[in-house]
């Protein structure tokens, strides 16, 4: 399996094989999802200072802060996805 990395902001980088889930930060459930990933010590603040906008998942139980839409790092992660299809036909 290759692994395919994605870039989630400011040069900070996913691995893109590893996500579970990207999501808005704005719902209770996703805030606890963020309170209860820093209690545990697996919380990774990649936003700068800045505002979170995106929320990702990994299959790690790690949890990713993001100051890029989820919609963003979406379109990133399709882009490299298809750019593999093409690269193997």
């Amino acid at each position: 399996m290759q692994i395919k990395l994605i870039n989630i902001g400011f040069g900070n980088i996913v691995s893109a094989n590893r996500i579970i889930a990207i999501v808005s930060p704005e719902s209770a459930p996703i805030k606890r999802v963020i309170t209860e990933a820093r209690d545990r010590g697996m919380l990774i603040d990649a936003t700068y200072g800045r505002r979170t906008r995106a929320v990702i998942v990994t299959d790690s139980a790690h949890v990713v802060l993001s100051a890029v839409q989820p919609e963003t790092v979406k379109h990133r992660l399709h882009t490299k996805e298809v750019s593999a299809a093409e690269e193997e036909e």
